[in-house]
């Protein structure tokens, strides 16, 4: 704003009142780019509103001269692949995968990697991994190069995109061969019958998009030197022989009405095939030939019925998605052949009963989602991978869990160290069935053993210093739980309605820890000392994220005794105390309530904790996020570091700090205030809230409006 400011207004002093708003919708909309705000700033200096607003119109229509003139001194810095590369994102490619665009780019003879580092590097695109976007004014800028190539005849530039100027060009048949990238918008096509004679011209056309579109004729009539085409919804029952697929790259077809395909692959340099949701799709290709396949995604081809044995053909093949494939009974012997292969998902494919007998074999295989199958016997098969990295497993139906051990997986002997992602929700284990070296596997980030019949895990955690996630919820036998103390990069544990819990047997230092959800746990009894708090009290300088507090929900209805400031109302107001020689580390929050009816969309009920007269920068917690919990009263527990909100790094001491309940429900029953502080010792410490007086119900009105 001050940079801006010192050009609009020839001073550093903030704009007058009736300018603010519309200089920040300015400011927003040139991305805070200095060149940008340099020149729309002086470009509005000595103007009134109504010519701010008017100017601001024409610069959202048609960008300003001054910028794309500033702008452009850094594109014609670039090579011209690189120009190249940074016309086709702004154009076409806007929001992709940075994947999808290397591999197509590359196909057009450009060294896309390089282009892309170098304009990252020029700030001319933002690589929001695994996405590439680029900002507003530099993407229009692109554009409004290309419309100057040819501004009054849109069918002679390189790239089409706007929709009223690609909808004349294909209605006129005015294209021409310096058309490069066509991307037809289906709205602007509605109702029009075209034939494949408005793309006849179009000979060095390279990148295509005519989702959900019709087009009649002859299909060889499209451009030869295609790399990528997105025909989504294609209305086609059938991809004939001559379809134009020799430099294909990626073929999108997701969704489309096709039943068989005639095209031949050994022609094709195809690297990716997207097939998914085509659903009277019955059997796959015949992958002869495809050499250069490495992404094949078939998921949701609910028809589908056999996958050709010439998949295994596919040496370069890295990801195959099968999920929901539901008529689906096997999968061909030769998949085992795809010693590529990383990542393989069947989820849903609930006639799958059994993997191929050498589906270990497969020495490349990281990652296996293997979720809602019909599988009963995994366990041999997934022995034989070398080194899975993320293997998930679950049982179809959730519901019916006592069925499982009639159907139980069978017994896991062993697992690779490397395993990160272990996933075996619902599979009616016992401890018998699971592998004791679960406690070994050093890699392991996600625990997922919930809904089993367990009463103990036959491991400890002691070894598995990576874990970031450990659920056991639904675990109803479960009645005692290794220690789970010194995991540093714990984030949640998540023990949901363990009805028999009733030991866990350390529950200490856990620095990173976000969540706990202890609710149902009916026989559990408070497991949380005040030092429990002071691990993460501590280690805030060490956190990714310093700012992050964390949340434990229990089936408590008492507030304990060490928490040092406790009331029976449902909102207050406190002073923090002074105390020079005393460093602030947080609060914990401990409030008992009672949810009876909330709406599942409404956030003006829950809590609200903030400063007095600073509700703008306010912690809120709104009670829909519990409403499964019905009438039972709990405990929900909040430790608030002091970089948190409210506070946000800002306590001296003597602020007037506001807990209040927000809407009509009444729901908080207790509530409970334990500040933590530094001593000169370094040693933890608490002292007393000075509790002010209790928040009358108007109050909780004014915040909910803003006051």
């Amino acid at each position: 704003m001050q940079l801006f400011s010192c050009h609009a207004f020839n001073s550093n002093i903030p704009p007058p009142q009736e300018y603010v708003r519309l200089a920040q919708e300015i400011i927003k909309y040139s991305g805070g780019l200095p060149l940008a705000l340099v020149t729309v700033g002086s470009h509005l200096q000595g103007r009134s509103i109504e010519e701010w607003r008017y100017e601001f119109q024409k610069l959202r229509a048609i960008p300003h001269s001054d910028i794309q003139k500033i702008l452009k001194i850094s594109f014609d810095g670039l090579d011209g692949d690189t120009q190249s590369v940074f016309l086709d994102i702004a154009c076409a490619f806007h929001g992709f995968s940075a994947d999808e665009v290397t591999k197509t780019l590359n196909a057009c003879g450009l060294h896309s990697e390089s282009a892309i580092a170098t304009l990252v590097h020029k700030c001319l695109l933002q690589s929001a991994r695994p996405f590439l976007e680029m900002h507003d004014l530099v993407r229009d800028m692109g554009r409004e190069l290309v419309r100057m190539e040819s501004p009054q005849e849109p069918g002679k530039r390189s790239r089409l995109f706007i929709p009223q100027e690609v909808r004349e060009v294909l209605q006129g048949n005015k294209g021409s061969e310096k058309v490069e990238v066509l991307m037809v918008d289906p709205r602007a096509l509605k109702g029009v019958n075209l034939s494949t004679k408005a793309f006849k011209k179009m000979k060095n056309l390279r990148v295509l998009k005519i989702d959900n579109l019709y087009i009649s004729g002859k299909l060889e009539l499209l451009s030869k030197d295609l790399r990528w085409l997105s025909w989504k919804r294609c209305p086609l029952k059938y991809i004939p022989s001559n379809f134009p697929a020799e430099k294909l790259v990626v073929l999108n077809l997701r969704g489309s009405n096709i039943q068989e395909f005639g095209l031949n692959m050994q022609c094709c340099s195809l690297k990716e095939m997207n097939l998914s949701d085509c659903k009277r799709l019955r059997r796959t290709p015949n992958f002869n030939g495809l050499q250069s396949l490495e992404t094949l995604w078939l998921g949701g081809c609910s028809s589908l019925m056999e996958i050709h044995q010439s998949i295994g053909n596919l040496d370069r093949l890295i990801y195959l998605n099968l999920s929901g494939c539901r008529k689906l009974t096997d999968l061909p012997s030769s998949i085992c052949q795809l010693k590529s292969l990383s990542s393989l998902d069947i989820t849903s494919c609930s006639s799958i009963r059994t993997l191929p007998v050498g589906f270990g074999d497969m020495r490349s295989l990281k990652v296996l989602l293997a979720l809602y199958t019909g599988i009963k016997k995994l366990a041999r098969s997934v022995e034989m991978l070398r080194d899975p990295v993320v293997l998930e497993v679950r049982d179809r139906n959730l519901e019916a869990r006592r069925s499982f051990s009639r159907r139980r997986v069978h017994h896991i002997q062993s697992l690779s160290t490397f395993v990160s992602c272990l996933s075996l929700r619902c599979c009616g284990l016992s401890e018998t069935d699971i592998p004791t070296d679960i406690g070994g596997l050093y890699c392991l980030e996600v625990l997922d053993l919930s809904g089993n019949h367990f009463d103990r895990l036959p491991f400890g955690f002691s070894k598995l210093r990576f874990l970031r996630f450990l659920g056991l919820n639904d675990c109803e036998n479960l009645q005692t739980i290794p220690s789970v103390s010194n995991l540093e990069y714990l984030n949640t544990l998540s023990l949901a309605n363990c009805k028999k819990l009733v030991k866990i047997t350390a529950l200490d230092n856990l620095p990173s820890i976000e969540r706990i959800d202890m609710l149902s746990c009916s026989s559990l009894k408070n497991p949380f000392s005040e030092g429990f708090f002071s691990a993460p009290a501590l280690a805030y300088q060490s956190r990714k994220d310093r700012n992050r507090g964390f949340k434990i929900d229990l089936q408590c209805n008492e507030i304990p005794d060490w928490c040092n400031t406790q009331v029976t109302t449902s909102s207050i107001c406190f002073t923090m105390p002074t105390h020079k020689e005393y460093k602030f580390l947080g609060i914990i929050l401990w409030c008992v309530f009672k949810i009876v009816n909330v709406r599942s969309s409404s956030r003006s009920q829950g809590l609200n904790f903030s400063i007095a007269g600073k509700t703008s920068s306010s912690f809120h917690w709104p009670y829909y996020e519990v409403i499964r919990t019905g009438q039972v009263q709990r405990s929900c527990v909040f430790w608030r570091s002091y970089l948190d909100t409210p506070f946000n790094g800002q306590i001296n001491g003597g602020e007037k700090m506001e807990l209040v309940e927000l809407g009509e429900e009444n729901a908080v029953k207790k509530i409970g205030i334990h500040l933590l502080y530094l001593d000169q010792q370094g040693k933890v410490t608490s002292l007393p809230a000075v509790l002010d007086h209790f928040i009358q119900m108007n109050r909780s009105q004014e915040i909910i409006n803003g006051v």
